[in-house]
């Protein structure tokens, strides 16, 4: 079978994007999501997207982890399908699309610098704070710690530690650390599902923001990731209750290519 594919990239996390609106990839064809997503032996990426038809919506956004399984909403995703919606005709300046977490609203901006997507993400209705920690679902869990500075800090030891502790080893969790930067903050991230520090992460910078905005009670942060620039705003409606969140930033097309699988 040869499978058309277009690769992504939104502030260095990486996707297999594929159109699947005609059925030709079965969505519980894991093995063959594995292999696309391997860097040796496939295409090489953090995840892989099919965009598929849905009733009511401009699309649907089916998202897996690059270990091949189904996995929860991806905020880097979400803006990168949206750029190659974009790019295929599906939708001009606005859209909205389903995925596994509910409902999305994006826009798409033409800049002299490529295209940037802002992406509405999911109210935020429960926040643990624990006495050094932040723990929050903002589409995908996040655990969020604050450290004081990002220079020869080990992400993905750390990161792996707390991913893989007795709370989080069976279902997992995405870690993030957190430093300011004056009034912004820097995020490093490491992802379940890659298991590993990747460039950038959508849902745990916005986790990032929110958790920062607790600390210094601003509702708008310009995040440095390793792969980029990221913003995320928001409105506070209580300790438990974060609404209107917004993540811009660009989303890229890299390439396009046909596999022979």
């Amino acid at each position: 079978m040869k499978v058309e594919f277009s690769k992504y990239q939104g502030t260095g996390n990486d996707f297999v994007l594929i159109d699947n609106r005609n059925g030709r990839i079965a969505p519980d064809n894991f093995s063959l999501i594995e292999k696309l997503c391997d860097r040796r032996f496939g295409i090489g990426g953090d995840g892989l997207m099919l965009l598929e038809n849905a009733d009511g919506f401009d699309f649907r956004m089916r998202y897996y982890n690059s270990d091949g399984k189904e996995g929860s909403m991806c905020g880097n995703g979400g803006r990168c399908i949206v750029a190659f919606a974009y790019h295929l005709g599906l939708v001009s300046e606005k859209t909205k699309f389903i995925a596994v977490d509910g409902e999305h609203e994006a826009k798409i901006t033409n800049t002299k610098d490529g295209i940037q997507v802002s992406l509405k993400m999911i109210d935020v209705l429960d926040i643990e704070m624990g006495d050094d920690f932040y723990f929050l679902n903002t589409g995908s869990p996040h655990f969020v710690r604050f450290i004081s500075n990002h220079e020869n800090f080990d992400t993905f030891t750390e990161g792996k530690k707390i991913r893989c502790n007795n709370r989080f080893a069976e279902k997992g969790t995405n870690v993030n650390f957190v430093s300011f930067q004056g009034q912004n903050i820097t995020v490093s991230t490491y992802e379940r599902g890659v298991e590993d520090e990747t460039y950038s992460c959508g849902t745990g910078v916005v986790a990032s923001a929110i958790s920062a905005g607790f600390k210094t009670g601003s509702n708008n942060f310009i995040i440095k990731t390793k792969g980029g620039f990221l913003e995320v705003h928001f409105r506070k409606i209580s300790n438990k209750q974060i609404e209107d969140i917004w993540l811009t930033g660009p989303a890229t097309h890299v390439f396009n290519g046909t596999l022979t699988t």
